[in-house]
């Protein structure tokens, strides 16, 4: 079996560990407090894998949903019986997501004391439910969430300003189903699982402020007037649950990578920075293992998890995970012992259809055209040319990147 072969079973292990459908049914059971409680039920929710979740939902409560709406990006849709569903732009937000957002508010200001609210939110759901705050326009928050995505602002910071410029984001969306109790399955995408970052937070308490929009604007440059309202910062009737994040994912490639004869090695499930210096510390400690047997020895899977930055600098075609995988390539010219692969769980790399790309040191053979394709951000059409391109479809999960690193003797 080769290297390629068992760094994608090994990718395959973790995508099946994220499994949102069921990921949900592992943690809501028809005897549930809450749903036992419930009048009616109302199934609201987004993301790339809120299709699957709002499936688990349906297989146990059925009938009992009076009414839902669930959106997602185009092509991760599922069949649903008792909720719509619907199809909107991502990374940047357009109208069908405003449609959505307004039908979703709609559905949670139906909800009384007697009913429960069930949202299914994951990775995407900023993008998805695009709910302009008043004084802001549909227009105005796709330009700044086009100068945040180029700027190499951290994902916090970007759904920061994303809750300011919304009416249904930071805990918005809870307040609007209140009084009515509201259960959150959450299928995290963010480091740390943070409540308020994952999705923006529609049903969290949130503890960003205008003061922190302010100061993300000043940072990178933005022109852009502040919004001019407070998101909510304490909610009494919101259960938020995490049912499925990275770290189970890692490990479920850890145990893979194990049975296959490699000894696992975790570096963190909450990697973050610039894409190309996070590739170059892998490749790093891949090389450390083979010159000294440190901080294991070969052979040795190296998994990492999270979710790194790209700061454009050129008008190319490609994601953080190909500019990981073309940047960790020219590192290993001289090391043909050594197999990246770097891969979005979503089956999304940027605006492309690769989920990522694998690298060896025979990716980078022309180490000029390799790195005037860095530079230029136009990982794509070069990894297209050797072949190193990981395309998956939609996988209708997300819980970040995984980053896998195989070490033999």
């Amino acid at each position: 079996m080769t290297k390629r072969t068992q760094a994608r079973q090994i990718f395959n292990a973790a995508l099946k560990a994220a499994d949102p459908k069921a990921a949900v049914l592992a943690h809501l059971s028809a005897d549930e407090p809450l749903l036992r409680r419930a009048k009616r039920i109302f199934l609201l929710g987004a993301g790339k894998a809120s299709a699957p979740m709002a499936q688990a939902v349906e297989k146990i409560c059925g009938r009992r949903i009076a009414a839902g709406c669930i959106v997602v990006k185009d092509g991760h849709t599922a069949p649903l019986r008792y909720a719509e569903i619907r199809e909107s732009g991502h990374p940047v937000p357009d109208e069908r997501g405003v449609a959505a957002a307004e039908r979703i508010a709609e559905l949670a200001r139906e909800a009384t004391a007697e009913d429960l609210v069930i949202c299914c939110i994951s990775g995407g759901a900023s993008a998805l439910l695009p709910l302009p705050a008043p004084g802001v326009t549909l227009a105005e928050k796709q330009a700044v969430t086009r100068q945040l995505l180029a700027s190499g602002a951290s994902i916090h910071e970007i759904n920061a300003v994303r809750k300011h410029l919304s009416a249904i984001k930071g805990g918005q969306l809870a307040q609007l189903a209140a009084p009515a109790p509201v259960l959150t399955l959450i299928l995290s995408d963010v480091i740390g699982d943070d409540l308020s970052t994952i999705g923006s937070g529609p049903t969290a308490p949130d503890p960003s402020t205008l003061a922190d929009v302010a100061a993300i604007f000043h940072r990178y440059g933005i022109a852009h007037p502040l919004p001019s309202h407070e998101t909510p910062k304490k909610l009494t009737n919101v259960t938020n649950r995490i049912v499925g994040s990275n770290a189970q994912s890692i490990r479920a490639a850890a145990a893979k990578a194990k049975e296959l004869g490699y000894k696992p090695l975790i570096l963190s499930t909450t990697i973050e920075g610039e894409t190309r210096d996070v590739a170059r510390m892998h490749a790093a400690i891949a090389r450390e293992c083979l010159r000294s047997g440190q901080p294991a020895k070969p052979p040795v899977c190296i998994l990492s998890g999270g979710e790194t930055t790209v700061t454009l600098r050129g008008s190319g075609k490609g994601g953080r995970n190909q500019e990981f995988a073309l940047a960790a390539a020219l590192d290993l010219l001289d090391e043909p012992r050594i197999l990246v692969l770097s891969a979005g769980t979503d089956g999304t790399d940027g605006p492309t259809d690769a989920a990522g790309a694998y690298a060896t040191a025979a990716t980078a053979k022309d180490p000029r055209a390799a790195r005037a394709a860095l530079d230029a951000n136009d990982s794509y059409p070069y990894l297209q040319s050797t072949g190193d391109l990981l395309i998956t479809g939609p996988t209708r999960t997300n819980v970040m990147d995984v980053r896998i690193l195989l070490v033999t003797k």
